[in-house]
């Protein structure tokens, strides 16, 4: 019999293998975008996404362990894959359209599920709760990034 975090990690990493769906076309148009000055960051996006997915996939972990099988935490996995799919799905969207602005509404829509999905975890985990944070902290900032870049890049809006 499986273990829930072994079948929670599997999903995960299955679903995070969505965001490899980008051809070296895609990326040159990303790679050719002009930045903000103060994005010296970017080298590091990669760990700090595999981060929050880790603390992701632990909070769903722990709400399984609460409530196993019951409908609401079925539910609430349910919205966990929601969330990791959004967010999956920023990078190999936004390129494949060249639009920054596809990119700038999933990670729009992506905080506000990241803070329902807090919310509504919060009733069964304050820990699960609070390994979402990084999540709510981060998924704005990548927002907001992608607002910056429209700025700077108008015609690839």
């Amino acid at each position: 019999m499986f273990k829930s975090w072994m079948v929670i990690a599997a999903i995960s990493f299955f679903v995070a293998l969505g965001s490899f769906f980008i051809t070296p076309r895609d990326v040159k148009w990303f790679a050719k975008l002009s930045r903000p000055r103060w994005l010296v960051f970017e080298a590091f996006i990669p760990f700090i996404w595999t981060f929050i997915f880790v603390c992701g996939a632990v909070s769903a972990n722990l709400v399984w362990q609460k409530q196993p099988n019951s409908l609401i935490t079925w539910l609430l996995m349910g919205l966990y894959l929601l969330l990791e799919i959004i967010t999956v799905t920023y990078i190999p969207l936004m390129l494949r359209f060249r639009s920054l602005r596809i990119g700038e509404i999933i990670g729009s829509v992506g905080v506000i599920l990241g803070i329902l999905l807090t919310i509504a975890v919060l009733q069964t985990s304050v820990l699960a709760a609070l390994l979402l944070i990084p999540y709510l902290v981060w998924s704005p900032v990548g927002t907001y990034t992608t607002e910056e870049l429209i700025q700077l890049n108008p015609q690839d809006a």
